[in-house]
């Protein structure tokens, strides 16, 4: 993983990503402000993890390019199977940021890939200053972890 420097256009491709992403789309531009600060911009390269199921999420990721594989594990012994494979512009680690939570699954790069990252703290930050948001998020965020059991268990 490399830090990369975010470039003003890496910033207006970032605020385009996100208003088609349900959470960001209804959000002013006040907030979506506040966030494109706080954002950092990591390469990844192909089969590097991004997050391991179990582990303690910390971080929001939107995809700017790339792809990456959602792998589910349900056993100790059991392999770890695909639920989804995420491109340019899908968003996941919404739960963990809500409640510091283990993550559902690990995410693996399937090739080099650039994600844009918002850390937890920043992300409290965004919003306690907007409770409309976090209720917004604390809703998809049930959703997706509905998702991932279902998907895990078939």
């Amino acid at each position: 993983m490399k830090k990369l420097t975010v470039t003003d256009a890496d910033t207006v491709e970032f605020g385009r990503m996100v208003r088609k992403i349900k959470f960001f789309s209804s959000m002013n531009m006040g907030l979506l402000e506040k966030i494109l600060n706080r954002i950092v911009l990591y390469q990844y390269e192909a089969g590097e993890k991004v997050c391991k199921q179990g582990e303690t999420g910390d971080s929001f990721y939107v995809v700017y390019s790339g792809r990456l594989s959602v792998r589910v594990k349900s056993g100790f012994f059991s392999p770890s199977k695909q639920v989804a494979e995420l491109g340019p512009g899908d968003c996941l680690g919404e739960m963990a940021l809500l409640n510091r939570e283990p993550r559902n699954a690990t995410v693996i790069c399937a090739e080099d890939t650039r994600l844009f990252v918002l850390l937890a703290d920043n992300f409290d930050q965004v919003l306690d200053e907007n409770p409309a948001f976090r209720e917004e998020i604390k809703r998809l965020a049930s959703e997706r972890s509905f998702e991932l059991k279902r998907a895990g268990s078939k």
